[in-house]
């Protein structure tokens, strides 16, 4: 039997969990799909000898909360070749597609809260966006 989620547990803060459901809320989605949404918007930065360096450091970085999501399974896909490349570049492998994703969705998360508002608002341009972000 074939699945088409994927389920994923990553390591963020509490302010980076705060953030992400105010972003679910004000796009009327669930968190999975906000998190698929920003591994989307993140993904190109994979290739880019300092973002990932940048994606090392925001994986170093202390995270105590536990978030369980689920992703489209040709888009979890996407994180074994992207930690292969994070580590052809940096010479460190990354251990898990969760701890890829969590690096990644940390790194997304890191940007401006509005610009994050923004880019989502344009990748769901037919869903209102409410008032959003105070982070």
């Amino acid at each position: 039997m074939e699945c088409d989620e994927v389920m994923l547990t990553v390591r963020i803060t509490a302010a980076e969990q705060l953030l992400l459901r105010r972003l679910a809320q004000g796009h009327r989605s669930d968190v999975s799909e906000v998190v698929a949404d920003g591994l989307l918007d993140i993904i190109p930065t994979f290739v880019s000898p300092s973002d990932a360096h940048r994606l090392l450091g925001a994986l170093a970085a202390p995270a105590p909360c536990a978030l369980t999501v689920w992703l489209p399974t040709p888009l979890a896909d996407l994180l074994v070749p992207g930690a292969a490349r994070i580590a052809q570049v940096t010479q460190v492998r990354i251990g898990s597609a969760s701890a890829m994703l969590g690096a990644a969705l940390r790194l997304w998360l890191a940007q401006d809260p509005g610009r994050l508002a923004e880019n989502l608002s344009v990748m769901h341009a037919g869903r209102p966006s409410s008032a959003l972000v105070a982070a």
